[in-house]
C-alpha cells in the first residue's frame, strides 16, 4: 500500500485492490454503514467494488484508505470529490467496528490540511443525513458550519 500523508494514529494510503475485502465489510453493512452513503439499501458486489478501486487509481483521485497505525487495521475511507475551482465535497466512511473511537475527528483535519497544502483547495463543502447527529457533530467539533439544508441533506462547509 503507498502511503499518502498521516496523522498520529492514521496512515492514509491509496485505495488498494487488496482492501477489496475491507472495502465491501464496510459499505455492506447497510444498517451501520452503508446507509449513510448515498442511502443504499443493497451490497455491492465485489466486482463492482473491485472496478470502484481501478477506476479511482487510474484517475489518482483524491481518495485514501485510512489504516491504524498500531494494528494495521483498516478503519474506513475519506475522499475529496469533485475538486475543481479551488474546492470539493468531502465524504468519509468509517467501518462500524472502528466508529466512535475518535478516527472522524482525526481523520478530517487531515484531510483537510492535504485538501489546503497539497491540492490548494480554499473551501470544503459536504452533505449529511439530517438522521445521522454524531457525525453533523463531528463535522461541527472539526469546523464545518451548516450553511443550507432540506428534506434530505444537511449541507455545510469550512474555509480553508
Amino acid at each position: 500500500m503507498e502511503r499518502v500523508f498521516e496523522s498520529d494514529r492514521i496512515e492514509f494510503v491509496k485505495v488498494d485492490e487488496s482492501l477489496v475485502g475491507d472495502y465491501l465489510t464496510m459499505v455492506n453493512d447497510i444498517e451501520r454503514v452503508g446507509r449513510l452513503i448515498g442511502r443504499r439499501t443493497e451490497p455491492i458486489p465485489p466486482e463492482k467494488e473491485l472496478r470502484w478501486v481501478r477506476s479511482k487509481r487510474e484517475e489518482n483521485a483524491p481518495i485514501w484508505s485510512m489504516i491504524e497505525k498500531t494494528s494495521g487495521a483498516f478503519i474506513g475511507n475519506i475522499e475529496l470529490m469533485d475538486v475543481h475551482d479551488g474546492e470539493g465535497e468531502l465524504g468519509i466512511a468509517i467501518t462500524a467496528e472502528k466508529q466512535d473511537r475518535g478516527f472522524g475527528k482525526e481523520a478530517i483535519p487531515a484531510a483537510l490540511g492535504y485538501a489546503k497544502t497539497t491540492l490548494g483547495l480554499k473551501r470544503v463543502f459536504l452533505k449529511v443525513y439530517p438522521d445521522n447527529p454524531r457525525a453533523f457533530h463531528v463535522y461541527e467539533v472539526c469546523g464545518f458550519r451548516e450553511y443550507d439544508r432540506n428534506d434530505e441533506d444537511i449541507f455545510m462547509e469550512i474555509a480553508l
